[in-house]
């Protein structure tokens, strides 16, 4: 098309209910390629009928009920907290309170709080991140506080309920404070860290199975105090929970996928 297309044509090219031929459409197209006066007609045109249409919609929103108020409270709920942690979370605390009443009419018998300690948070650990105890999901887990972010608020929340839990417990029977909780948080971090590899549901279902085998279960069988939790340990808890900490914060990026494994 050597001449410019008249104001009817790019009018009908540019509102969609129009019945414009083919040969027109591409005709025009061709000329709007290298005709910069043409595009900002038709530019000019976009922009008052986008203008129209915001108008109609200011004098609707004017018109129409008031919006409802934001939640902010209900965002910041679902990002600290689920309620499908509540049932576990009950699970673990009536576990420990059975530990104790097991070690009060057991006393010769090694520490069960200790024994627990570590894998106690790690269901509820488990939960916090799992698009399958999360009805919410999909919508949180593509927000950009999403992420590790959320898991760590999750977790905290977590931790918040288990460990004045295993501090009471561990008074109660008389344990090293250090030991009770050094080992809770080891495998807390290293549930996180492992998770961003196959999964956070999955790691803890793992690290919880391997210290059931290697350490309950033998403690159980010869009632001797398994060398991982004697006194004189903590230090070495200490750092593995810093190691596992850091080795979280390098893998961050792998909980902003959508992961089968989630």
């Amino acid at each position: 098309m050597t001449t410019h297309p008249s104001p009817a044509v790019l009018a009908r090219y540019a509102d969609r209910e129009a019945d414009l031929d083919e040969v027109t459409t591409w005709s025009v197209e061709v000329h709007l390629e290298a005709c910069a006066d043409c595009r900002a007609g038709l530019a000019t045109g976009s922009n008052d009928l986008l203008a129209r249409i915001a108008a109609n919609l200011d004098a609707a929103i004017a018109t129409g009920p008031a919006p409802a108020p934001r939640r902010r409270w209900s965002a910041a709920r679902h990002h600290w907290f689920v309620w499908a942690l509540l049932p576990w979370l009950t699970m673990t605390l009536a576990v420990l309170g059975c530990a104790v009443l097991i070690q009060s009419m057991l006393p010769g018998f090694p520490a069960l709080v200790l024994l627990l300690a570590p894998v106690a948070p790690l269901p509820a650990v488990a939960v916090a991140w799992s698009r399958r105890f999360d009805p919410a999901w999909e919508l949180i887990a593509g927000t950009p506080t999403a992420g590790l972010a959320m898991l760590l608020r999750r977790t905290a929340t977590v931790l918040a309920v288990i460990v004045p839990a295993l501090a009471l417990a561990g008074a109660h029977v008389g344990v090293s404070l250090a030991l009770a909780l050094l080992p809770c948080l080891a495998f807390t971090a290293a549930t996180i860290a492992l998770g961003a590899f196959v999964g956070v549901r999955r790691a803890a279902a793992g690290l919880g199975a391997a210290w059931t085998l290697t350490v309950i279960t033998p403690t159980v069988v010869t009632s001797d105090l398994p060398a991982v939790l004697r006194p004189g340990t903590a230090p070495v808890w200490a750092l593995i929970t810093l190691a596992l900490a850091g080795l979280a914060a390098t893998r961050a990026d792998h909980f902003h996928r959508l992961t089968s494994h989630s």
